[in-house]
């Protein structure tokens, strides 16, 4: 069970299919985890629930901090919740595992909401306002040989994210993919997709795939 603001991203799946790439690395009690754009809290309780020996979770909503912190109460597991802005809470300390769903809907324009719902979604005209800063930021605060899972659409450029993972020096796979029915966001959205060429007249579903990084 979940308990969850008004306001906080729900989980969906998205966030199961982080939790099945999660499922796959070996967690103990030395491993070091962090949880970026947290939401309802559900893959640190899961990182926890595996075994992992320090999870902390991080965003930069209030709501989200608190549904966070209630959910890892709720569910017994002992989790470090911070607000802020990805790594910047934690920056100087190193991570075995980090985990993110970020927000990542191309928007109508290049705002990106500061409250409301719409902020646990939309992420610029390109989906790209958090994914870009996540594969820039996250291998600072990566161990040697630490692992990044990131989640993300199709229509938010997974070869961009690759590229810019790589760059950083660490190598990546897809672990995960999967088809999923438009939800209300983008249904609404589906002409404004259609005009820029990101999906095709009558196309009613979109892939989201979880990228594993190796530094």
């Amino acid at each position: 069970m979940l308990v969850r603001l008004p306001g906080v991203y729900p989980a969906q799946h998205d966030s199961w299919a982080l939790v099945e790439a999660l499922k796959q690395e070996a967690l103990g009690p030395d491993s070091r985890v962090l949880d970026l754009c947290a939401g309802t809290g559900i893959v640190s309780v899961r990182a926890a629930e595996a075994g992992a020996g320090q999870v902390t979770a991080v965003d930069l909503s209030r709501r989200a901090w608190a549904t966070t912190w209630m959910n890892t109460r709720l569910h017994g597991r002992s989790v470090r919740v911070v607000r802020g802005d990805l790594t910047e809470p934690v920056r100087g300390e190193r991570f075995d595992l980090v985990v993110s769903n970020p927000p990542y809907v191309p928007a109508e324009n290049d705002r990106v909401p500061v409250s409301g719902i719409a902020r646990c979604w939309d992420a610029g005209k390109d989906g790209r306002a958090l994914l870009d800063r996540i594969c820039l930021q996250v291998p600072d605060v990566l161990a040697a040989g630490g692992v990044l899972l990131l989640v993300q659409s199709s229509f938010s450029g997974i070869e961009k994210s690759q590229t810019m993972l790589e760059e950083q020096g660490l190598r990546v796979n897809i672990v995960s993919r999967v088809d999923i029915p438009f939800g209300p966001v983008l249904a609404a959205r589906r002409d404004m997709l259609v005009q820029r060429g990101v999906i095709d007249v009558g196309q009613h579903c979109e892939e989201l795939v979880v990228l594993r990084a190796v530094k």
